[in-house]
């Protein structure tokens, strides 16, 4: 057991929030709490949002779906993952997904632990108005994600 070791207790609805405009994170844990382990945050994202196309080339990316339903694209193939459903994208892979048709809640484990630094950096760039593509690129490449190109429509 680590010497420092403290639990985290974190009720619904606690947790640092992080505004990315038309909806929230909210960091459940970070690198820091985990000794760089992993890093969790929760969403509940609105209907048919769907970031680019990316690779995380630091980290694995795995989703917990809480509620409702997303279309998860992960090197060519598109995967329907109603609640209860779990993916896991190992770094290096080039994924995206969508949500469905209506609102819809997942956790995402960051393992090592990444990401928490570039929701927070993408909050800020939202916030002043200046979160065109070159801006936002640059934030995802010092945050170690290629963005790649749109989610697909149509996928399959």
């Amino acid at each position: 057991m680590q010497p420092n070791a403290v639990p985290i207790v974190l009720r619904p609805g606690e947790g640092e929030a992080i505004d990315l405009g038309n909806f929230e994170m909210s960091v459940k844990v970070t690198g820091a709490d985990t000794g760089g382990t992993f890093s969790l945050l929760e969403a509940t994202e609105p209907p048919n949002f769907g970031p680019p196309m990316h690779i995380h080339h630091d980290c694995s990316e795995a989703f917990y779906v809480l509620e409702g339903e997303y279309r998860i694209f992960v090197e060519g193939a598109e995967h329907r993952c109603p609640a209860g459903s779990f993916i896991l994208i190992p770094s290096g892979l080039r994924h995206g997904f969508r949500v469905g048709d209506v609102p819809s809640r997942k956790l995402n484990l960051y393992a090592p632990a990444e990401m928490i630094g570039y929701f927070r950096s993408l909050a800020e760039a939202m916030a002043k108005g200046v979160a065109d593509s070159t801006r936002l690129d640059d934030v995802a490449r010092r945050h170690g994600m290629e963005v790649v190109g749109p989610v697909p429509e149509g996928y399959l």
